[in-house]
């Protein structure tokens, strides 16, 4: 007979505080407390700032809406990040991410503290952080929680950094010269370009100080991730077998994606979004290039003009979405002179948009991208080819997902540098109906895995379920 659980488990969540990271720990959230747990989910100040100044006011309590049409037991609070709110954490980068190794997990022991004085009922019993936090293990160990990771990218990624051990000690990574043949010693990693690695792994000691904090982050953050009592991953078991099954040979790992719903009842975005319904009315099917280079990478002005010029010589209808700091927070005039004239009725530029509303409008036929996980995910959902130009670190591991191993997408360019004239090829070559033919029975098929997967006979479903009953009995033993 199964032991009655005697206490209510108490999950408070820290997203890493970025919007791509911010999403898919929402949307577990509220997926957690449909099935009995209270949360307490934690926004650093700035990301609750942002989001209320693109909502313009205070956004408040953002679970509201959802809380009372679910009855959901979901508390929200912010802390500091250890800056003040008008600090530039995009132009300064570094200082930032010093901040959130050194400053910021001292607020939140803090706050763990205040809440288990308050006398919460019930108390907070397990931790769920960003695997990019390096300090998890030590929070759980002094207030005595169960260590949930949340790893929000694909297992490929979070399989490689796993093992970053032997990347090191084969002369791939953190050498004066890397090794450039091809990786076939990782466990449960086919054989992989060292292009494909994360972008923080294709670098040499001649090249870049890797004691810089980026790099300190990565080899404590998947050293503590060994720690955990639990992994999460958002993403899908069919998907990813070999990579998944590497890391379940190490530790409790549930593969529980896609983490996402089509139901926007939690505002997350950090800039105002423009709806560009509209717009889209009255378009041909599949006529219209989404692009988005998501909501942290920044783009050099030179390839901005390139990518400009690209869209405007390949003839085909677009809506592209340009952060305001997409260049950087002080450069603000970065399109080409007379580049909206040229675009004309074909073409808009909006700052931000709600990208579901906007993908899966039938007008939309492709998605140029940076390859962030969240955008590879919810383009496959809406049915979509992509057209991958990687930024910035497992964008470009996810793109060999995409382009390689899925086919469900192309590259933007082959080379660093990308060119007007390959910018457009490209384009036309994406948006052409015999490309699209292939590349859309492709995306078909991940289609297929990703929404059986949460079905409720489906992997994703069985394993999040799973993972409900395991980390209950692990709070009873801890109690």
């Amino acid at each position: 007979m199964e032991r009655a659980k005697s206490r209510k488990p108490h999950a408070m969540m820290i997203p890493f505080p970025l919007q791509g990271h911010v999403i898919p720990f929402v949307h577990l959230a509220i997926k957690l407390a449909s099935h009995g747990f209270t949360i307490t989910f934690v926004n650093t100040d700035s990301i609750h700032h942002h989001i209320s100044t693109a909502r313009q006011g205070d956004a408040g309590d953002i679970f509201s809406a959802a809380r009372t049409s679910g009855n959901l037991d979901i508390r929200y609070t912010t802390v500091s990040d250890g800056f003040p709110l008008e600090f530039d954490r995009s132009l300064n980068h570094d200082q930032f991410f010093e901040g959130l190794f050194h400053v910021f997990p001292a607020h939140v022991d803090d706050l763990i503290t205040k809440i288990s004085r308050r006398g919460d009922d019930p108390p907070v019993t397990c931790f769920i952080a960003d695997t990019f936090y390096v300090w998890s293990s030590m929070i759980c160990n002094k207030h005595n929680l169960v260590n949930v990771s949340f790893w929000t990218q694909p297992a490929l990624a979070l399989n490689i950094y796993y093992h970053l051990h032997l990347l090191i000690s084969n002369g791939h990574f953190n050498s004066l010269d890397n090794r450039e043949d091809v990786i076939d010693y990782i466990p449960g990693v086919k054989a992989i370009d060292p292009k494909d690695l994360m972008s923080y792994l294709q670098v040499s000691d001649k090249d870049v100080d890797t004691n810089r904090v980026v790099y300190r982050i990565i080899f404590e953050a998947f050293t503590d991730v060994k720690k955990a009592d639990f992994v999460l991953c958002n993403t899908v078991q069919e998907l990813e077998p070999d990579s998944l099954s590497a890391l379940q040979a190490n530790q409790p790992v549930y593969a529980i994606g896609p983490v996402f719903s089509t139901e926007l009842v939690v505002p997350t975005s950090l800039w105002a979004e423009s709806d560009c319904t509209e717009w889209l009315k009255g378009r041909p099917t599949g006529s219209v290039l989404y692009v988005s280079f998501g909501s942290y990478a920044h783009v050099g002005k030179k390839e901005i003009v390139e990518i400009a010029h690209g869209l405007l010589l390949s003839g085909v209808s677009f809506i592209w979405v340009l952060r305001p700091d997409i260049v950087s927070s002080d450069v603000q005039d970065f399109l080409p002179t007379g580049f909206m004239d040229r675009a004309q009725s074909r073409g808009i530029v909006v700052q931000w948009c709600c990208q579901m509303a906007v993908i899966s409008n039938p007008a939309i036929g492709g998605f140029l991208t940076q390859c962030g996980w969240n955008s590879v995910l919810e383009s496959v959902w809406c049915g979509l080819p992509l057209l991958c130009y990687p930024l910035l670190n497992d964008q470009f591991t996810n793109r060999k997902l995409v382009v390689d191993d899925w086919r469900t997408g192309i590259n933007l360019c082959e080379n660093k540098m990308v060119t007007r004239d390959e910018v457009s090829v490209n384009i036309k070559r994406l948006m052409n109906e015999e490309t699209l033919s292939e590349l859309r029975s492709n995306v078909e098929k991940v289609n297929r895995h990703i929404k059986d997967a949460i079905t409720t006979v489906g992997s994703s479903e069985v394993n999040f379920n799973s993972f409900v009953g395991d980390v209950q009995d692990r709070i009873e033993i801890r109690n």
